[in-house]
């Protein structure tokens, strides 16, 4: 006989290879299970939101579903800023909890349920009799609808005896959205015809054609009509051709790059929500380009759409790339006159600012030049988000993390780590944070340290402040006390944990990580680069952002 613990562990490890998270009263039996009798991993970080952290950034990375855990009660609140995160980027993971008795709430209870409902998660609680056959429903009903689900065990039936375990089912997976109706087959002949003609086109691709494995058919449609192409920060790297792309779209994007997709008359978005920042505030296509959406959502996401196609990406892609050789278009020669590389090509930067500190752009140009290839980048939130997104490029968007930004929370970085190495074993990670996200995760890095070990690299930009509230509300006049923080020396809290740390106030002192890339990694330390930068510089997405809200 076996508990309702081990029902869901069981039914849980058959299909989620990786939990990650912190044990507690709630969950025991159930990581005595994982532990003892499945060939789930777990690994353990050192704050709750840290299990939701990596479960978030796993699935980032690998495209796999995997589980986090905590207990109830405070260990279930702990979680709720990365559980809104997960569901805000619509991340499909698993939340295995321990929940009140079914006798009634204690006094250290609270109504999960209402709290996850909060933040956007869907509850499962499974029962004496059902826990295997509920937990299956849960991960059914994280992948169909893309979203964290919790699964929650009550405290007095955790050891409770369910009976004999049986082979769990496989959860359904959804099958890709196809275009249905005649609408949508006469808009996507409308896609068609609207790029044929267009003496401009331009395709922008985001995370969601990623999802839907695209990048191949997209490089066709690019290659049949001619299109320049761009990515969102979520979606980099997902067209095959790196010659004609004008890199990261949005106000990540080079300013010359952002000024060409404004001379498109035609433009096609792929599996892209269109969000505030990726269509610079509204300002991103000039008002006479026709602008056509493709994506999962049920309309389109943008007041500029003047087309929609409800669709998975890489189907729709494909069907339009069968009108246009139906109706014999021809390519146009716009992408043979430009240069994307110097088009998407950013400011250098000075090697110090003008108040003696590190200027962040040569500082990270020069990061880039010496970070190993097979990188993997997670970021947490906040100011610093520019740097890497502009001058780290990544081989594809699976490679390229920000956990955080979707809820606007900083705080995520250091356990992110765990998941990316858990998902990537072979690759290079490397976590980019500020000093006040790094405060805040700071009981994670010693989860980072240890997961990532010698293909973990840390770089904290360090400016001794909160830089975004600075570069906005410091900028307004407001007093900036409460926007500071004292210099922090995250390189020796870094050795304190197992690590190398390396304070940076100069390029020069970036030497380190060319010998520490250049060492086997068997033979090295996580590295922490403690980077202090100046304040003074201002990203140029945070420039906008400082417009926008000044009008």
């Amino acid at each position: 006989m076996s508990s309702v613990s081990a029902h869901v562990a069981h039914a849980l490890s058959a299909h989620i290879d990786h939990v990650f998270g912190v044990m507690g009263n709630g969950n025991a039996y159930f990581l005595d299970t994982i532990e003892r009798a499945t060939d789930a991993s777990f690994t353990a970080v050192r704050h709750e939101a840290g299990g939701v952290v990596a479960a978030d950034a796993h699935y980032r990375a690998s495209n796999r579903i995997a589980a986090a855990t905590s207990t109830y009660g405070a260990g279930f609140t702990n979680t709720l800023t990365s559980l809104a995160e997960a569901a805000q980027a619509r991340v499909p993971l698993v939340l295995v909890v321990g929940d009140e008795p079914t006798s009634g709430r204690r006094p250290w209870d609270v109504d999960q349920i209402a709290l996850a409902s909060a933040v956007g998660a869907r509850t499962y609680t499974v029962g004496r009799t059902d826990a295997q056959a509920t937990t299956i429903i849960a991960i059914e009903h994280a992948l169909a609808y893309r979203m964290p689900v919790v699964l929650a065990i009550p405290y007095d039936v955790a050891a409770a005896e369910a009976g004999a375990l049986h082979e769990a089912t496989s959860p359904r997976r959804p099958a890709p959205l196809a275009p249905a109706g005649e609408f949508a087959h006469r808009q996507i002949a409308e896609i068609a015809l609207a790029l044929a003609g267009a003496s401009r086109p331009f395709l922008l691709a985001g995370r969601g054609a990623w999802l839907a494995g695209a990048g191949e058919v997209l490089g066709e449609l690019a290659a049949a009509t001619g299109a320049v192409t761009a990515s969102t920060a979520l979606g980099r790297g997902v067209f095959p051709d790196a010659r004609h792309d004008l890199g990261v779209s949005g106000g990540f994007g080079a300013d010359r790059a952002m000024e060409l997709v404004r001379e498109a008359d035609v433009a096609v978005v792929f599996g892209a929500s269109l969000n505030q920042f990726t269509m610079r505030f509204g300002e991103l296509f000039a008002p006479g380009t026709r602008v056509f959406q493709v994506d999962v959502a049920s309309s389109a996401t943008h007041p500029n759409v003047g087309g929609y196609v409800r669709g998975d990406a890489a189907l729709v892609a494909r069907a339009i790339v069968d009108e246009l050789e139906r109706v014999g278009a021809e390519s146009s020669s716009w992408r043979e006159s430009i240069d994307a590389t110097a088009l998407r090509a950013y400011e250098p930067g000075d090697d110090l600012a003008a108040d003696g500190r590190l200027d962040p752009r040569s500082t990270a140009r020069r990061i880039a030049d010496l970070l190993p290839e097979d990188r993997v980048v997670v970021s947490d939130g906040g100011h610093f988000i520019g740097w890497a997104n502009m001058y780290w490029p990544v081989a594809s968007p699976d490679r390229m993390m920000m956990v955080g930004t979707a809820f606007q929370s900083i705080g995520q970085g250091f356990p992110s780590v765990a998941g990316a190495a858990a998902a990537k074993p072979e690759a290079t990670v490397v976590l980019t944070t500020g000093d006040g996200g790094g405060l805040m995760a700071i009981a994670d890095l010693e989860t980072a340290v240890r997961t990532a070990g010698g293909r973990g690299v840390a770089v904290v930009w360090n400016d001794a402040a909160y830089g975004a509230e600075v570069n906005l509300y410091g900028l307004k006049g407001l007093a900036e006390a409460p926007m500071l923080i004292p210099e922090v020396d995250f390189a020796a809290a870094a050795a304190a944990f197992g690590a190398e740390g390396v304070v940076v106030r100069s390029l020069s002192d970036l030497d380190r990580l060319a010998d520490w890339a250049a060492t086997p990694v068997a033979e090295r330390r996580f590295l922490l680069l403690d980077c202090r930068i100046s304040g003074a510089v201002v990203a140029p997405y945070q420039e906008e952002i400082v417009r926008v809200n000044s009008r």
